[in-house]
């Protein structure tokens, strides 16, 4: 291999490396956690900011939109410049929109502080997930790839928790603003960590940034994203079914644009030889089916409060069981992949979708004290599929992609997450309206969690499927 790459692959990673993975799993689980960490703190934000139902749901709706549009774009960012270099910018960035977000004096400045936020995160995030590609050999990745997948885990179960406890507490006064300003003591750890033990990596062929495609995709991932995730608060304005019906001539008109800046011999943002990688397009399918779990959350915490009338804090006892699953499953992972190979994301998504299912089961039969075991499949199972899936999709494609293909990975999992909570959260919100009984909210959790499962199954499929292609390719090779 040409030393010049900077892709560094030793037989065995040393324990600098370890370290260096440890600080860019803050890349991996700050995100989702300044997601999932406004939710608790909404309340405390509208009376202290004066702000309306509207700019609330902003505040989360900002940050998601500007995350999903441009990680394929901050993937891409640390092929050609090198991911080190590019994850300090985007967590030095991210500790600055926190902290505009943090001092914000005005709703308007806490949604610019969120949207910098968004963009930040999305800059930052995908360099974690190439890095692990770059930095560890083969025999070390599946760990970790674990690892990866248990902060993402954590990040999505524990944000919600801990934004409760910070509230609560009001540390010096701060009241909701230390959600935010928590994560710049953590940015000040973080940077220079990263800078001393991240070994820099970057794509074989460095490339010139392909602005036109960037503007071009930025434009059509918002003509998807944004109505996917205002739309069922807003009541679906007619704003919103104009941008989805752009969204597919959008896309299409990128691919094209695409197309021709490669056969130019010019660098393209997304080549489209990209998608020519064995098995990578059945993988991202497979992986937008996989993270229809998305709405599962915030549906079960309806469910356990109007149903069963649990407190807020009964409400995150209950979860738990999913996420000690969660935590536990990439732990293991390493071990199943050694038992099942190529096949270990397709069986981890089965066991989710037999818990999903058996959750379902137990719903509608109103047996919720028996919910321990299959809220700890679905946590366990969805442990293990993400970072086998993960692993599968980056290592379709040519070392020089990785980052692309971690953004690409990335962002489908947030694309996924949108179209899920619209359009699952959308049909539970239909059966289990604001004046529903215990009975029917019961009856609409069950109908939306089978829904969850029945998908998880076709991921399943979609996995398995492109695995044995794979398997095949490798064969005849």
């Amino acid at each position: 291999m040409n030393t010049s790459t900077l892709e560094l692959h030793p037989a065995r990673a040393g324990a600098r490396t370890w370290w260096a993975l440890a600080v860019l799993l803050m890349g991996t689980l700050l995100p989702p956690l300044d997601f999932f960490i406004v939710n608790v703190a909404l309340p405390s934000m509208q009376a202290g900011l004066h702000a309306n139902a509207a700019v609330a749901q902003l505040v989360i709706s900002a940050y998601a939109a500007t995350y999903a549009i441009f990680l394929i774009t901050g993937g891409r960012l640390g092929d050609l410049y090198g991911r080190r270099r590019i994850f300090l910018v985007g967590i030095v960035a991210f500790a600055a929109a926190s902290a505009v977000c943090g001092f914000a004096t005005s709703p308007a400045a806490l949604v610019t502080g969120r949207i910098l936020q968004g963009g930040a995160a999305a800059v930052m995030a995908p360099q974690a997930l190439a890095s692990i590609h770059a930095l560890f050999p083969s025999h070390q990745k599946g760990l970790a790839l674990s690892l990866f997948g248990a902060a993402y885990g954590i990040a999505s179960v524990a944000g919600q928790a801990l934004g409760g406890v910070l509230v609560s507490a009001n540390v010096l006064g701060l009241g909701w603003r230390s959600i935010f300003l928590i994560n710049l003591p953590v940015v000040i750890v973080a940077a220079p960590a990263a800078f001393w033990l991240v070994r820099e990596s970057r794509s074989d062929h460095p490339a010139k940034l392909d602005l036109g495609g960037m503007a071009l995709l930025a434009v059509a991932l918002t003509a998807l994203v944004v109505p996917l995730i205002e739309g069922r608060e807003r009541g679906w304005p007619l704003w919103t079914w104009a941008l989805l019906a752009c969204a597919a001539p959008l896309f299409a008109l990128f691919w094209r644009y695409e197309a021709r800046v490669a056969s130019a011999g010019r660098d393209a943002l997304v080549p489209p030889a990209l998608f020519g990688a064995p098995g990578l397009v059945r993988g991202l399918v497979a992986t937008l089916f996989f993270y229809s779990l998305a709405p599962f959350f915030m549906m079960f915490a309806i469910y356990v409060q109007r149903t069963l009338g649990l407190a807020p804090l009964e409400v995150g006892l209950g979860i738990l069981p999913l996420g000690v699953g969660f935590l536990v499953g990439p732990l293991v992972n390493p071990l199943l992949v050694r038992r099942f190979g190529a096949r270990t994301a397709a069986a981890a998504m089965m066991v989710e979708g037999c818990g999903l299912i058996w959750t379902a089961m137990l719903v509608h039969d109103a047996q919720s004290h028996a919910l321990t075991a299959p809220l700890f499949l679905i946590g366990f199972g969805q442990g293990v599929a993400l970072p086998a899936l993960v692993r599968r999709n980056v290592e379709c494609v040519d070392r020089r992609w990785s980052g692309l293909a971690a953004g690409l990975v990335s962002s489908v999992l947030q694309v996924s997450a949108a179209l899920a909570v619209a359009l699952i959260g959308g049909l539970f919100f239909a059966l289990a309206g604001p004046d529903a009984s215990g009975a029917q909210v019961a009856r609409a959790f069950a109908t939306a969690v089978a829904i969850i499962g029945i998908l998880l199954f076709i991921a399943a499929l979609l996995a398995d499927a492109r695995n044995n292609h794979a398997s095949e390719l490798r064969k005849q090779h």
